[in-house]
C-alpha cells in the first residue's frame, strides 16, 4: 500500500490491493505523437482492445464530454484538442451510434459559444455534423446522490445527459491547482449546469473538491473514458500552465483506474490524489496490481509534470 499523506479526506490512511478486492479494470494506452497522427485508428484500437464492439455500441445515443475551460485561440494544451473528439465520434458513428452529441458546462467562461468558438471545437464539430449542447443552462433534473461524499443533497443533471445511453468523458491530462490532477473524473464538473452550481462551479467547490468529483461519478456512472494525453498541461493547471508533450491517448470503461493510469503517465502518485484514493474500492481500483494495463506500457511514455510547489499538492508527488 502506499500512503495519503494530508490535503483531503481520509488523511493518513493506508490503501492497499487487499481493499480494492473485486475491483479490476483494464486500461488501455495508445501512441499518439501528435494531432495529426491517425487518432481514429488510435481509438479504434482501443476500443478494440478493450472488447468494445458494434454490439456494444449500436443504437445507441452517445454524449462526448470533453474539456472546454477557456479561450486561447492557437493554445493546444487547454481544452481538449477538436481532433480527439472527432476521432471518437468518428469510431462512434462506424460502430452504428443512433447518435453522437457533443456536450459541455464549463466553469469559468460563462460564454459557452466563445469558448467553443475560440477553442476551435465549434468548427470542427460543423464539420462533422455533431451537435453541440450548452449543459450549463440546460434544463436540469434532480435526481438521487449515488454517492453521498458530500452534503448536497439530489445533483440537478441536465435534461440531455439523462437522455443518453452512454456519457464518455474526453479530457484533457492537466495538472490542478486544487484537486492536484484532472483527467477524467474530474472532468465531470462540467456535467453540472452552472445555473444551478455557479461558476466556477463554486457550489461544489464550498461541498468539497473531492468529495463533489466522487459524487457526481457515483451519480453519472460515465460509460468509458477517452484521455487526451497528446499534449498535456503541466504546472499551475488547469488553466495557467504550460505544455507538456506526451504523446498518447488514454482509454478505459472505470475512470478511476484510468486516471490512476495517467497519474502513474505524468510520474505522480494516485495515491495522493485525495478523490483517487476515497474512490479505492469503492468506485474501482487504482492499485496497479488490480489494473490491467493494454497497449503500450506505462513506462514506455511517463514523463514528470510538474505540480505547484505547495503544501497541500505535497502528497500528489511522494514516491
Amino acid at each position: 500500500g502506499a500512503l495519503l499523506l494530508g490535503g483531503g479526506i481520509a488523511a493518513g490512511l493506508r490503501f492497499a490491493s487487499g481493499r480494492e478486492r473485486g475491483h479490476r479494470a483494464e486500461v488501455f494506452i495508445g501512441k499518439a505523437p501528435n494531432y495529426q497522427a491517425d487518432l481514429s485508428r488510435v481509438v479504434q484500437d482501443g476500443f478494440s482492445t478493450l472488447g468494445i464492439g458494434q454490439s456494444d455500441v449500436r443504437g445507441k445515443r452517445i454524449l462526448l464530454k470533453p474539456n472546454l475551460v477557456e479561450t486561447a485561440p492557437g493554445q493546444t494544451h487547454i481544452n481538449t484538442n477538436p481532433a480527439v473528439i472527432l476521432a471518437v465520434a468518428e469510431t462512434l458513428r462506424r460502430l452504428d451510434a443512433r447518435e453522437v452529441i457533443v456536450a459541455e458546462g464549463q466553469g469559468h467562461r460563462r460564454d459557452s459559444w466563445l469558448v467553443l468558438d475560440e477553442s476551435g471545437m465549434g468548427a470542427a464539430l460543423e464539420q462533422a455534423d455533431l451537435t453541440f449542447v450548452d449543459l450549463n443552462h440546460d434544463e436540469s433534473v434532480a435526481v438521487p446522490n449515488a454517492g453521498e461524499w458530500t452534503d448536497l443533497g439530489p445533483l440537478y443533471l441536465p435534461k440531455t445527459l439523462l437522455s443518453v445511453d452512454w456519457v464518455i468523458s474526453v479530457p484533457k491530462m492537466k495538472t490542478h491547482h486544487w484537486a492536484g490532477v484532472t483527467c477524467s473524473m474530474k472532468n465531470l464538473f462540467g456535467v453540472m449546469p452552472g445555473v444551478v452550481y455557479g461558476w466556477p462551479k463554486n457550489v461544489l467547490h464550498y461541498a468539497g473538491i473531492p468529495e463533489s468529483i466522487l459524487d457526481i461519478n457515483a451519480t453519472v456512472k460515465p460509460s468509458l473514458a477517452i484521455v487526451d494525453a497528446v499534449v498535456g498541461m503541466e504546472g499551475d493547471g488547469p488553466i495557467m500552465g504550460t505544455p507538456k508533450d506526451v504523446g498518447c491517448i488514454v482509454m478505459g470503461r472505470n475512470l478511476p483506474a484510468v486516471d490512476a493510469t495517467c497519474t502513474r503517465i505524468m510520474d505522480l502518485n494516485p495515491y495522493g490524489v485525495p478523490y483517487l484514493a476515497q474512490a479505492s474500492g469503492r468506485l474501482g481500483p487504482i492499485h496497479e496490481s488490480n489494473i490491467v494495463q493494454r497497449g503500450e506500457p506505462i513506462s514506455a511514455l511517463r514523463t514528470r509534470f510538474e505540480i505547484l510547489d505547495v503544501p497541500h499538492l505535497k502528497s500528489v508527488t511522494a514516491g
